[in-house]
């Protein structure tokens, strides 16, 4: 006896193509059977839901209200079907063709530009097109296949691969602490001198607190003031002043003591939610092998922790 459960794919794209050429024999024809043996696998299926979907007459097969109804069933499980074998089948395959990235200007510079190399001797079938912007990119607008972006993730239309947190540090180079001294405290650097990242929004602010405080905002007067992190990164290992930086822009310059880090018992930070380091891509149902690839190789390259943190 026939039941809902033994319904299967071959007959519901039967059922789809009768519904949409509305005739047995269109369909007999194009499947190279009989045309009462399209009659018959329908039947059954009617048999199947106990539901009439079609109205049968000389001229046409005409779907019922329930044939509408059940249509838009049959076309999501068949499309689910095919996006599970493409899926399937992209396990199989090699990554290649164009594959576009896009990426914040500093961090596209220091932490995915000098890997590409070794993705691209890993799928040299793999074309790369690497954009490096700080403005606001759409990947359902612009020819974007991947997006690393730093901040806060709420946008649904998106799916996200959180590699880690952006973590702050305050700090300067020797030289400037040798002339000025350390602040000891937040309120300490009204007697400093600041090296302040601008951005479209305005100067970051600079944010202090200890684990059972609120965020309280500190900013050392600007001696300068800059759209460019290079140009101020520069200026601070010259001893000019004091930088409020995350982590994969002055990780190295800490570690190797071109950069000290000051108010080491303060948390730091420009905004007070999280800001995570992730990439992005449209929220489509079947991701692409190259996007999968991609991330996968990023999300090896950058570790956990992050590679730049400090330990």
């Amino acid at each position: 006896m026939n039941t809902v459960d033994s319904i299967s794919i071959k007959t519901l794209l039967f059922y789809i193509n009768v519904f949409n050429a509305q005739s047995f024999s269109v369909v007999a024809r194009k499947e190279g059977v009989s045309a009462s043996k399209v009659s018959r696998i329908i039947k059954q299926l009617e048999d199947s839901l106990g539901q009439q979907l079609f109205y049968r007459n000389t001229r046409a097969v005409i779907p019922t209200e329930a044939g509408r109804v059940f249509m838009i069933y049959a076309q999501s499980i068949t499309e689910s079907m095919d996006a599970a074998k493409k899926e399937l089948q992209d396990r199989t395959l090699e990554p290649g063709g164009l594959l576009r990235i896009n990426a914040p200007v500093f961090f596209g510079q220091r932490h995915i530009a000098p890997w590409l190399p070794e993705l691209s001797a890993q799928y040299p079938k793999l074309q790369l097109d690497l954009t490096l912007t700080d403005d606001f990119i759409d990947p359902h607008h612009d020819a974007t296949d991947v997006i690393f972006r730093i901040g806060t993730l709420n946008d649904s239309a998106f799916h996200a691969r959180i590699f880690g947190e952006q973590t702050y540090h305050l700090a300067a180079a020797p030289e400037y602490i040798n002339k000025h001294g350390k602040p000891q405290t937040p309120a300490d650097l009204i007697h400093h001198k600041g090296l302040v990242y601008k951005g479209s929004s305005g100067p970051n602010r600079w944010l202090f607190k200890t684990k059972n405080e609120d965020w309280i905002s500190c900013l050392a007067p600007a001696l300068l003031m800059s759209n460019n992190a290079e140009s101020l990164l520069v200026s601070a290992l010259k001893g000019m002043g004091i930088v409020l930086f995350p982590d994969w822009l002055i990780g190295d310059h800490l570690k190797d003591g071109t950069l000290v880090k000051l108010l080491p018992n303060y948390n730091t930070a420009v905004k007070t939610t999280p800001q995570h380091i992730a990439a992005i891509y449209p929220n489509t149902r079947h991701v692409s092998l190259n996007v999968r690839t991609l991330i996968d190789y990023f999300a090896k390259v950058y570790g956990n922790p992050l590679y730049w943190q400090l330990h």
